[in-house]
């Protein structure tokens, strides 16, 4: 019978894995529990589920653009009633009867519309989503007088997964319906015990106690002891990659999120998420310690961790460590741990990857580069380019190796460190300190570009936002910064999404101005009018900048002299980039170069690099 029973189990849970897959069993096993808030309240109580709540459900377009049912009411149900079990001696729902008959309290509860706001268009196929729950539940006492009511209301948001199917089109909704539906239960189980626990009497054998003369047949009640106070914090803490593999490769973004929860009955103020681990992962992050500010009794608060791992992981392992701390600096929950996984680089770079060795002979100490790259934003909302934190890093070392610039005549701006007042700083004072009548001055921006309704075009830094133009970096002062440099030829390349703001729909909005009033600085832009250059997953790069990186390595010297002029990779750019956006992603993208060109044009000749490798003169 025993060997009958495990056969039976066993089926059980190969039917359970056929049906939801290995990602659901996983989430049902490790989401968020009930909170243990003392022993149950000695009272019966009737459970009364409306059919506004066990019914509830709501809809949503899936990555695949079709209307999906989402099922919430059975899941709310059955935490509530599991919360019910935990929080009162005895409970029945319609169709059961108590031993004792009729119940001490009837507890009815009904939902108002459930929200689920699901935003498929944003970075990864972890889709930002939200999911509000409010609720109203009813106390009766035993002849049907109200006690009183108390309204519910739950809100988590969570990235949610695409299922591992072919298609890729639904999400995995289940994990965030189960947590919303925990929190939801968790401000029950604390809205009841605060309502009916008062009214609780005491135990009879607490007043037969007679501290003069204890009666000798008497059983002395032993004083209960002191309850070990119940940490009112929780968390989770959950590590998400770009493509969803938990496998960290060169250039991705990661974020570590963490979830607090608090299951006290009291807010909880002025406690701190902080983030462990090795240095080298560590210094990608712009922060490793974060406030979680005011949690009110029964609440939330997600925070996130986000880096962007560097070109050439020196591991390929590591570890996380996450802790969550109260005001005074002790440990609320027990920390977790991250493991990491890093994607060994020889099995990862593309070729333009494979940094060029350094050109003997060819270092140039009066020429400089400003590279920037946005692979994230403060402000989450701004969809970023994938790969333009490794765009920038890339055309940085290539500069350094085969254009033989000083490491410190370079200087790089990744996502945090990418601010406002810091590409001021470099275009205001580090590039006008060190610039001659010699120089040759490239700045390079990889990122996102905004437009409003005149034509005006603004770069987007990290603390950038759309809604604020004080935040943006108008095109036209970085073009009054470069102007008047002391320098020879100065170079600005634009790799990224030109964005529309400001336009009411009816009116058309006025095309992206980039030339400055000096007409001094020449202009590579990866794509004309609005929209968004392409990037390749296969490439890991923009597709301007790989085909950038591939002229700089030797594929645009069509004379085969050894070295790299600003005409030369121009026309290769115009060559390639059209072409291999047709071919390789069916649409359209072409570069533009401005001022327009002419051969007798100065400056054209302006050497870039000079790549010690030659190749066929027509690679695709």
């Amino acid at each position: 019978m025993k060997t009958n029973r495990v056969v039976l189990v066993g089926i059980a849970l190969l039917s359970l894995l056929a049906s939801v897959g290995c990602e659901s069993i996983k989430s049902r096993f490790s989401r968020q529990a009930l909170p243990d808030l003392g022993p149950p309240v000695p009272l019966t109580v009737h459970m009364e589920i409306d059919p506004s709540l066990s019914k509830a459900k709501t809809e949503y377009i899936d990555n695949c653009s079709r209307i999906h049912a989402f099922s919430i009411g059975p899941t709310v149900e059955d935490t509530l009633i599991q919360a019910a079990h935990q929080t009162f001696r005895t409970v029945t729902i319609p169709g059961s009867q108590a031993a004792g008959g009729k119940p001490d309290v009837t507890i009815r509860v009904r939902m108002l519309d459930p929200r689920f706001k699901l935003q498929t268009d944003a970075l990864y196929d972890r889709a930002p989503a939200e999911l509000s729950l409010d609720a109203l539940a009813e106390f009766f006492d035993a002849s049907g007088a109200p006690l009183g009511e108390r309204p519910l209301q739950a809100t988590r948001k969570e990235r949610l997964q695409l299922e591992l199917t072919q298609q890729r089109c639904d999400y995995i909704v289940d994990p965030l319906l189960q947590d919303t539906s925990t929190m939801l239960a968790t401000q029950f189980m604390q809205e009841a015990r605060v309502l009916l626990a008062p009214a609780t009497p005491p135990p009879a054998a607490a007043t037969t106690a007679t501290p003069t003369e204890p009666s000798s047949k008497a059983t002395a009640v032993p004083a209960a002891p002191a309850a070990t106070p119940v940490q009112p914090l929780s968390f989770k803490a959950t590590l998400l990659d770009e493509n969803g593999n938990l496998i960290i490769e060169s250039g991705e973004r990661i974020r570590v999120r963490v979830d607090v929860v608090n299951t006290g009955t009291q807010l909880v103020q002025d406690s701190t998420v902080k983030l462990t681990g090795p240095q080298t992962v560590l210094t990608q992050f712009p922060a490793t310690t974060l406030a979680t500010g005011t949690i009110p009794a029964a609440g939330s608060k997600s925070l996130e961790f986000v880096a962007t791992m560097p070109q050439s992981p020196s591991l390929q392992r590591a570890e996380l460590q996450v802790a969550l701390l109260n005001a005074s600096g002790q440990a609320a929950a027990p920390p977790q741990t991250l493991p990491l996984s890093f994607q060994p680089t020889a099995a990862l770079l593309e070729d333009v990857d494979h940094i060029p060795a350094a050109t003997s002979g060819a270092q140039r100490p009066g020429d400089y580069l400003l590279a920037i790259g946005l692979s994230s934003y403060r402000e989450q909302d701004i969809a970023a380019r994938k790969y333009a934190s490794l765009d920038a890093e890339t055309v940085a070392a290539y500069f350094q190796t085969l254009g033989g610039l000083p490491q410190n005549n370079v200087r790089l701006l990744r996502d945090w460190s990418a601010l406002r007042p810091d590409i001021e700083e470099a275009l205001l004072d580090w590039l006008p300190a060190k610039t001659t009548k010699e120089s040759l001055v490239v700045v390079y921006f990889a990122g996102q570009a905004m437009v409003n309704a005149a034509g005006d075009t603004f770069l987007i830094p990290y603390d950038g936002s759309m809604g604020s133009p004080t935040r943006l970096y108008p095109l036209k002062e970085l073009e009054a910064a470069l102007g008047r440099l002391k320098a020879k030829q100065v170079l600005f390349v634009f790799d990224g999404t030109v964005l529309k703001n400001g336009a009411d729909g009816r009116t058309k909005a006025a095309a992206p101005k980039w030339l400055g009033t000096s007409g001094s600085v020449l202009h590579m832009i990866a794509t004309t009018g609005f929209g968004k250059s392409l990037e390749s997953e296969t490439w890991h790069h923009g597709l301007f900048t790989y085909y950038l990186l591939r002229g700089l390595r030797g594929e645009a010297d069509l004379n085969r002299n050894g070295e790299v002029t600003i005409a030369e990779v121009t026309a290769y750019i115009n060559r390639k980039v059209p072409g291999a956006a047709r071919s390789t992603f069916k649409q359209e993208q072409q570069p533009q170069i401005l001022p327009t060109l002419r051969g007798s044009e100065k400056g054209l000749d302006t050497v870039l690099t000079k790549p010690t490798m030659t190749f066929p003169s027509d690679q695709p």
